[in-house]
């Protein structure tokens, strides 16, 4: 009986040690900290489907009627299944740590929430009336411009970049039903942020 104590307390132990380095390290990354959230909240939506639709991106006419501008940010904690995050949420893994590295993880946030605002006003600007959007695409194809820019800046070659860049606006094109507006605002977005947050170091 005391050997099972003695068990039970050393694997409760190791249990709350790994609590422990997990939530330093969602302290200390901006990254894992996104990643977090987002994953929380699927969850969330997962246990509470209606609340899904408080938080989707529908089209500019509706946001300047009800005045939910919030959207242009919750949309990011959508996502239409476990795939479609699976894939985000890896893309942002791969992509969210070298920029963090390079900014450090205050300017990792401004760069990810003004690639995610920029996608989500080309997204809602350019949807139809009863279309809505989901999903955090926008900010992680911000990050690809984020990353464009500090490869050029350091001088190094950029053409790898460009090339995934353009594979991933193909198969969004040839899938269809991929928001290509969210995409290029966020592109487009992240590329200016990662500018101004370089010369600001």
């Amino acid at each position: 009986m005391q050997l099972q104590l003695q068990r039970l307390a050393h694997r409760t132990s190791q249990q709350l040690t790994s609590l422990s380095t997990a939530l330093q390290l969602l302290k200390r990354s901006a990254t894992y900290s996104l990643i977090a959230v987002i994953c929380a909240a699927y969850l969330v939506q997962m246990l509470v489907p209606s609340l899904e639709q408080h938080l989707v991106l529908p089209n500019i006419e509706y946001l300047k009627a009800s005045n939910e501008w919030y959207r242009l940010f919750t949309v990011a904690l959508t996502h239409a299944g476990l795939l479609h995050l699976g894939f985000n949420m890896y893309s942002l893994m791969v992509l969210g740590n070298p920029l963090e590295a390079a900014f450090g993880k205050n300017k990792l946030f401004i760069v990810f929430f003004v690639s995610l605002l920029t996608g989500s006003l080309a997204s809602s600007y350019f949807a139809s009336i009863y279309s809505y959007s989901v999903g955090a695409s926008g900010a992680i194809f911000g990050l690809f411009g984020a990353l464009a820019i500090v490869g050029k800046r350091i001088g190094a070659d950029i053409r790898s970049i460009l090339v995934i860049i353009g594979i991933n606006f193909f198969i969004g094109f040839a899938m269809g039903g991929v928001d290509w507006h969210a995409h290029l605002g966020g592109l487009i977005g992240g590329a200016v942020a990662a500018n101004l947050v370089m010369q600001r170091r």
